[in-house]
């Protein structure tokens, strides 16, 4: 028999016929209705943007510009995919990723995959922690870096325990906004300064060529901006939080069916979108002040002087001044990433054990006691990483290449769902059967040549 519920406690993973509703049918009304987007902002506007993004600019200057636009606008077409999945059937990413074909050992060989990865991922969430913890430190000097660890771990275990999707929404959507638009005018003033930026090399930045030295940094910038492989987990869960499965109901072959799905469909659509445009801009902007002050400074972002280094992009550009909104920032950025990623990943490793069969699909009281455990898990071991490797630069590399090497296994996921197993009613239009397409088969190709590359560097080492 399932666990009772704690009185109050609505299990947002059921589907009931109480909680169908109508899509919104003006535009304003749908935009009123966004927030899973808003919360992968808030992940993706982190660890990637403020740390490997500018690193990479750092090490290659404008070479690897393509790189960063190829990551933000192609992935969403697999994210797209997968939401109209979960809203379409009510399955969570992972419950859709088990019934893949391949090998099993109690779930699927890529829910292992997806475990394994979010593992590595737990150096990205350390590095984290050691950035906000460097910067507070610059604050605060009498305070060590590795007790500012110790505080934010336990800021992020009051914040998160027992805590539901409203709290989380909400707190992303400030993140996302204080940092982006700081950053977007920061880059902005670097357009009129001719001794870091000129058009000529910008231009040269969206040439497809392997960026050098910065190779297998490219490869985790790929990895972890724009939606990264953990971002494509997480989106069903956020859109099964948010109502969107919920709203549209169980399928019952009803007209009045397809049309909410479709309706609701249209709204996480209007989501990704507005949340792409967010990612993309603050991506961008950090990329470019890499590689036009740190990169013409000729400083690299390394373990001890990182965050000193990474100031310069405020204060060589909007001016002395900015150091310490650049320190509010990056705190902001840094902690918001740490909070929204343990959200989502101890959700997601919670609905694993439900597959394993660690508790049943109606125990929504069961459900939260295992994120609740997760949530412990996935702030002490990422915090214990940082303790023993002292190198965030490192670390988020090491999280990204995790990252990227999972990507070909989503898209290729995707494709299969797409085809196998989403409902004939809501079948997409074609332009986006061809994008979903397009997307995975320049994803598997990137990483297939990385592969190779890699590969062939070795054996010159060698």
């Amino acid at each position: 028999m399932a666990t009772a519920a704690k009185p109050g406690l609505k299990d947002l993973y059921e589907l009931s016929p109480e909680d169908v509703q109508e899509p919104p049918r003006s535009l304003g009304a749908a935009f009123r209705r966004i927030g899973p987007g808003m919360i992968l902002a808030a992940s993706i506007v982190g660890s990637g943007e403020l740390i490997a993004t500018t690193t990479l600019g750092a090490q290659v200057g404008y070479a690897a510009l393509w790189v960063i636009l190829l990551s933000c606008f192609i992935k969403p077409a697999v994210q797209a995919e997968l939401g109209r999945y979960t809203i379409a059937t009510g399955e969570t990413g992972l419950e859709s990723f088990n019934r893949l074909p391949g090998p099993r050992w109690k779930v699927s060989w890529v829910v292992w995959a997806w475990a394994l990865m979010v593992l590595m991922t737990q150096f990205q969430v350390g590095a984290m922690f050691g950035g906000v913890a460097q910067v507070m430190h610059e604050l605060v000097p009498s305070v060590p870096v590795n007790a500012w660890v110790f505080v934010f771990l336990a800021i992020t275990l009051a914040l998160l325990l027992g805590g539901g999707y409203e709290r989380i929404e909400r707190l992303a959507m400030v993140k996302v906004g204080l940092f982006t638009l700081l950053t977007f005018l920061a880059a902005l003033l670097l357009l009129r300064m001719p001794q870091y930026f000129s058009w000529k090399r910008l231009l040269e930045g969206l040439k497809f060529r392997a960026p050098g030295e910065g190779l297998a940094t490219a490869v985790a910038v790929f990895g972890i901006t724009g939606v990264g492989a953990t971002e494509l987990f997480m989106y069903p869960y956020w859109c099964v939080e948010k109502g969107y499965a919920r709203f549209t109901g169980r399928r019952d072959g009803s007209s009045a069916w397809r049309l909410r799905a479709q309706g609701w469909i249209r709204v996480m659509n209007l989501d990704i979108f507005a949340s792409m445009l967010i990612y993309t801009v603050a991506t961008v902007a950090f990329y470019l002040l890499g590689a036009g002050v740190l990169h013409g400074m000729g400083l690299v972002p390394a373990a001890k002087d990182m965050i000193r280094v990474l100031s310069h992009i405020y204060t060589q550009t909007l001016g002395g001044w900015s150091l310490w909104v650049f320190y509010a920032g990056a705190v902001v950025t840094l902690y918001g990433t740490i909070f929204a990623a343990t959200a989502a990943h101890s959700r997601v490793y919670a609905d694993m054990f439900r597959l394993m069969g660690f508790f049943r699909a109606d125990d929504y009281a069961a459900r939260v006691r295992y994120r609740d455990r997760f949530v412990w898990a996935l702030t002490l071991i990422p915090v214990a990483l940082f303790l023993i490797f002292q190198s965030p630069v490192k670390m988020v590399v090491a999280g990204g290449v995790a990252q990227a090497l999972m990507i070909p296994v989503i898209a290729a996921g995707a494709l299969w769902l797409r085809h196998k197993r989403l409902p004939e009613e809501i079948q997409p239009p074609w332009y986006a059967t061809v994008a979903v397409w397009v997307a995975s088969v320049v994803i598997i190709g990137l990483m297939g040549y990385y592969a190779v590359l890699t590969a062939g560097l070795e054996r010159v080492r060698g």
